[in-house]
């Protein structure tokens, strides 16, 4: 296996290239984004399985991401949003961080460092929201998107800067944050590298491994939080844009 860290971040055909109209080929972005949802519904599944009136950690963890994405839901959305989109925002927010934490692993690959899957899932809320607010307010609800007394020659111009678009921009926003995602790999790697080198030289460069060791550490903590940031974020703005689609106007 290549040594280089970067390699993670790079999408690699698993099985042979099929011809055809619609290529269906597997990569290891196809296998570790079922890896992401097997890893999401089998925690889910396994630790609630028991349904323990004293729940074991693995529930007690379960409950808790279920109450955190639901208050969230309920604040940003309202009632109606919860009944309605709550399953949908909790998927996305699973999907996104245990295909995070996937990432964690070395030389795993990271699905969400890729533009297509962020962009994806970005266009999926949007269409989503358009929908939604049409079939529940009709036509009527795409004047949210258009200020009044605009001359028409600069409408479009102002349409494009609504906020509409902002869950598309943080999708492209997010993918900025692979520059991020790529140095934590080649960070842990350099700072990982000297723990040994400096312990082997003995003495007091014994001792003057402890930073590095510690740089380590505080990188992989770093890695943890955005991984969970990144999914709060994305949950939060589908949240954000139902709500609008739900009560336009509020």
């Amino acid at each position: 296996m290549s040594n280089d860290p970067i390699h993670q971040f790079h999408v690699n055909n698993v099985s042979d290239p099929l011809n055809g109209a619609l290529d269906a080929t597997i990569t290891n972005a196809t296998i570790f984004m079922a890896a992401g949802v097997v890893l999401a519904g089998g925690f889910m599944w396994a630790a609630m399985r028991p349904a323990a009136v004293v729940p074991g950690r693995a529930q007690v963890v379960a409950e808790g991401a279920y109450s955190f994405i639901h208050s969230m839901v309920k604040d940003a959305a309202g009632e109606e949003g919860v009944k309605r989109f709550f399953p949908f925002v909790f998927t996305l927010f699973l999907f996104i961080f245990a295909a995070n934490m996937l990432g964690m692993f070395p030389y795993f690959f990271t699905p969400t460092s890729q533009i297509i899957i962020t962009a994806t899932m970005a266009l999926m809320v949007f269409f989503t929201v358009i929908t939604v607010g049409i079939a529940k307010n009709g036509f009527k609800f795409l004047k949210l998107f258009v200020p009044s007394g605009v001359p028409w020659y600069v409408l479009w111009f102002v349409v494009i800067h609504r906020d509409h678009l902002v869950l598309l921009a943080s999708a492209f926003t997010r993918c900025s944050s692979v520059g991020e995602r790529a140095c934590g790999p080649l960070g842990l790697k350099v700072f990982a590298g000297f723990v040994p080198m400096m312990a082997a030289a003995g003495g007091i460069w014994i001792l003057g491994s402890v930073l590095p060791l510690t740089m380590t550490v505080a990188l992989y903590a770093l890695e943890f939080l955005v991984a969970f940031l990144q999914a709060y974020v994305f949950a939060l703005l589908t949240c954000i844009y139902l709500n609008d689609a739900l009560h336009p106007g509020h």
